[in-house]
């Protein structure tokens, strides 16, 4: 993953973003006002969140039964945001289509190493791997006409079940 992501670490430090985002298993990233029905950070305390753009990438370490391992889901809402700390936000490089990646990680490809290098937390509800074993995570990386045939497969097929 190191070779084809970086790790965002902008931070609002100057408060200009207020739209907080959060990764849900379900929906992926989302409105946090949205998805919880009300504000879970408060806009005195998102200067220490991170920066989000369109088309970056989120790790959420919570457990659930859809996202044994927690999801990864990637900002398709078209708007920069902000996701707290306890989130893992990376950026991809020109090596990999961003479709490609974002179906890759519907899958649970990605599932044995992280259950290999990663442990659950002192929370039960959270998954624990550090920054840089997360970014030691191998990806299948095909040639970039076959990273696009396979992106644009799984989003007209996505289409139609939708």
């Amino acid at each position: 993953m190191g070779e084809i992501a970086d790790k965002v670490t902008a931070k609002n430090l100057d408060g200009n973003i207020t739209e907080v985002l959060t990764n849900s298993a379900e929906y992926g990233v989302i409105n946090q006002t949205e998805f919880f029905d009300h504000a879970v950070a408060k806009e005195s305390n998102i200067a220490g969140y991170y920066v989000i753009a369109p088309g970056d990438f989120v790790y959420n370490p919570r457990i659930s039964a859809t996202a044994p391992v927690g999801p990864i889901r990637r900002n398709t809402l078209g708007i920069h945001g902000v996701m707290s700390p306890l989130y893992t936000v990376f950026r991809l490089t020109d090596a990999v289509d961003g479709t490609y990646l974002s179906h890759f990680f519907k899958t649970n490809g990605w599932h044995g190493f992280m259950k290999l290098e990663g442990n659950s937390g002192a929370r039960s509800d959270r998954f624990s791997i550090g920054d840089a074993t997360f970014f030691e995570m191998p990806i299948p990386v095909p040639s970039s006409s076959e990273q696009h045939a396979i992106g644009s497969f799984f989003s007209r097929l996505d289409n139609l079940i939708t």
